[in-house]
């Protein structure tokens, strides 16, 4: 099916949350409240984490700017404490919000980013569901190929291990999929499988979103009667389901049908019925059915009727556009408001790293100055036990302090993998911990020699004088 025929993609998208219906925004904003007054009393990060990604997927409803700022503190706070899946909770969701303002590609760079975060999850349907959603990026950039690559992907998983919870979200994308690129018959089987998970679940919307694949896979393969059976009961269902933006596809579904078997008076009634439930807050379907009507009125050489037809889809077109240039800005809005942010978040780093390098000056500069007053108080009369203690004490700063700066070498070398950073550091312990205790004896017996010479010497006189 062509870009204009259908929208049975928009219908599938269960699985990336847009929570789009209007008695949805009044909860969200008191869940919104709520957890706010919890952040204020958390106390510890891994809850503080898991706050801002749940305060971040409400607000994206109906605030995407407040959702960016929530789920971007959320990632960094995430990676601070090492959350893998505080992040990719985070990361989802602004995945989410940039696939709903139209820009697919940060869209796809994040649901990537998420994917390479839960690859190695034990909860698979974590897996499975970014999986879906790369697809359905591709598919919404009209990369159909691609988008069934990872669909195919989605669909091994959810089988291997039994992910009912997401299973009619697969069947029907990748259905929807094929029939973009008119491949009717496999369309159909996964419209189909679909349909009868559908009706195991006894959820009538969905039945009746399949049974419009449906209708669309057979009026391809042209089978006409069988179409217009799928279509019929589709809205059945649509309507029980108030469901008018699937019902406009599937009523103008119907009217194709009609045209392809040459009856006019209904394919025209299919259309209008379908620009009748477009008229409810669907321009880019009611511009469809006018496109459809315009044509049907040339064929029947009505030309002032489908000159009526044509100004009418051009001042749609119109309004469509400029809700796109409208979705254009905040797409270079939202890109303008994650550089600040990713700013943001880059100088309290260099105010953090500015911090560490100072105080690893302050350390380097703090052991020679200990060296140094070991050295002073050991020609002072104090007790060579005290010698001996600042003695060590100072060699301790100082190997301690070799550690500090090998340990972030090692930690990116090994790539944070916590097997090879353990196996390096016993390798260098197996070297500095002989250096250390060769290097203490030594500089012990340098600093005390003196007072232990000093002290034989005294005794030697005393011993002298007692035998005089």
């Amino acid at each position: 099916m062509t870009n204009v025929e259908n929208s049975t993609l928009k219908k599938s998208i269960i699985l990336s949350f847009f929570l789009l219906l209007s008695p949805f925004l009044f909860s969200q904003k008191t869940k919104l409240d709520s957890l706010d007054n919890l952040l204020s009393s958390a106390d510890n990060d891994t809850t503080r984490v898991e706050l801002l990604w749940r305060m971040a997927s409400a607000a994206s409803v109906y605030n995407p700017d407040t959702a960016f700022v929530l789920a971007f503190e959320s990632i960094s706070l995430s990676k601070e404490i090492k959350n893998v899946e505080g992040q990719a909770r985070a990361t989802g969701i602004m995945a989410n919000i940039f696939m709903r303002i139209g820009n697919y590609p940060k869209a796809l760079e994040l649901n990537i980013e998420k994917l390479k975060l839960v690859e190695k999850d034990k909860e698979k349907l974590n897996l499975a569901s970014v999986l879906i959603n790369i697809g359905i990026v591709y598919a919404l950039q009209e990369e159909y190929q691609k988008a069934l690559t990872y669909y195919k992907r989605a669909d091994s998983i959810i089988d291997l291990y039994k992910l009912e919870s997401i299973s009619y979200n697969i069947a029907l994308n990748t259905g929807d999929t094929y029939d973009r690129l008119n491949q009717s018959a496999d369309a159909y089987t996964y419209f189909d499988r679909s349909l009868k998970i559908a009706r195991k679940n006894e959820d009538g919307d969905l039945i009746g979103t399949s049974l419009t694949g449906i209708g669309h896979s057979y009026r391809k393969l042209g089978k006409y009667t069988e179409a217009g059976n799928a279509y019929l009961e589709a809205i059945h269902y649509l309507k029980a389901a108030n469901d008018n933006e699937m019902l406009c596809e599937t009523t103008l579904g119907m009217a194709k049908l009609y045209r392809l078997m040459d009856k006019r008076d209904s394919a025209r009634y299919y259309a209008n019925l379908s620009m009748g439930f477009a008229k409810t807050g669907f321009p880019t379907k009611e511009m469809e059915a006018a496109i459809f009507l315009s044509d049907h009125y040339k064929k029947l050489k009505k030309f002032d009727s489908a000159f009526l037809y044509v100004d009418y889809a051009r001042v749609l077109n119109d309004s469509i556009n400029s809700k796109n240039n409208i979705r254009k800005s905040q797409i270079i809005s939202s890109n303008e408001q994650i550089r600040q942010l990713e700013l943001a978040a880059l100088r309290i780093k260099e105010k953090k790293d500015r911090s560490s390098q100072l105080q690893l000056l302050l350390i380097a500069v703090f052991i020679p100055l200990l060296f140094m007053l070991t050295l002073l108080l050991s020609r002072v009369i104090l007790s060579i036990k005290f010698i001996r203690l600042l003695g060590i004490i100072s060699l301790l700063f100082f190997f301690e302090y070799l550690t500090l700066l090998i340990h972030p070498t090692v930690a990116n070398l090994t790539h944070h993998t916590p097997l090879y950073e353990i196996i390096i550091l016993v390798v260098l312990a197996a070297f500095i911990i002989p250096i250390h205790h060769k290097l203490e004896h030594w500089m012990i017996h340098k600093l005390l020699h003196r007072r232990i010479a000093k002290h034989k010497e005294e005794k030697k006189d005393e011993d002298e004088n007692e035998d005089a």
